[in-house]
């Protein structure tokens, strides 16, 4: 019998009608045990580890700093010359891990505009991943890193399962592992729950939301059913993580989707 999915909020894209401090009860209200923050650095970590504490919430999962990732920018972790900017915020990113006890840290590879300057991008990435594990290792985190389609995100250094694979042949480093999104992977036209099955083995986090539209099960062409039962019988045992944009104004409202996970 297949072990219940651990699901977890992402407190950046759910319950966004409320302020970020008031997500947290918000979510152990609804049900959950679980917690991850993409960037959690405008607020203070120690009062992040309080609200944890307080309403017994685990943090499961952040990211390093990606610099202007997300207005448009190329990022840190893939860009050749941005070695110095990606160690300091791999350094703020060690300060949260050592308060808020994510059990992994999401290194984004960033944008990489000329094909013709890939190679010495995939390099960068993979000795940023290196850096990454040197720092976060010894903290009690394990690194992972995503791809991101290219609809959403163009020119995203790794879009496919086989640029994953690619990088994950690079590393050769099993604590260095793939955070899988359904999202993007479907938006590539990848094989979703082929993939979920067949790479439980490297897969170390996993995300999901529905396609198009980037909201909760339900409400675009994936079928839930399917996928959530190739993760409990894949033998993947990590958590599970809710990161998509509630279609409607409340985030409590739009749970229904939970009526499809097996068992």
């Amino acid at each position: 019998m297949s072990a219940p999915l651990r699901l977890v909020a992402n407190l950046s894209l759910l319950y966004v009608e409320m302020p970020f401090m008031e997500r947290f009860a918000a979510a152990a209200a609804d049900g959950f045990a679980a917690v991850e923050i993409q960037f959690p650095y405008d607020t203070p970590a120690a009062l992040i580890r309080a609200e944890l504490d307080r309403l017994g919430l685990q943090c499961v999962l952040i990211n390093v700093p990606a610099g202007d990732l997300m207005s448009g920018g190329r990022g840190l972790a893939c860009v050749p010359g941005q070695e110095a900017e990606f160690e300091n915020a791999l350094a703020l990113c060690a300060d949260y891990v050592q308060v808020l006890y994510p059990l992994k840290v999401n290194v984004l590879a960033g944008r990489c505009q000329d094909a013709a300057e890939r190679p010495q991008y995939l390099n960068c990435l993979e000795a940023s991943l290196r850096k990454a594990l040197a720092v976060l290792e010894p903290l009690g985190a394990g690194v992972v890193f995503e791809c991101i389609n290219t609809t959403d995100m163009p020119g995203f250094l790794l879009s496919t399962m086989a640029d994953a694979g690619d990088m994950l042949s690079r590393v050769a480093d099993t604590s260095i592992r793939l955070q899988f999104d359904i999202y993007h992977m479907a938006m590539m036209g990848e094989a979703v729950e082929d993939l979920l099955r067949a790479h439980s083995g490297v897969i170390g986090h996993i995300q999901f939301a529905d396609m198009p539209g980037r909201h909760e099960p339900g409400t675009g062409s994936l079928d839930f059913t399917r996928l959530f039962a190739a993760i409990a019988e894949s033998g993947y045992d990590g958590w599970v993580a809710a990161e998509y944009r509630p279609e409607g104004a409340s985030t409590s409202a739009g749970l229904g989707w939970r009526s499809l996970l097996p068992g």
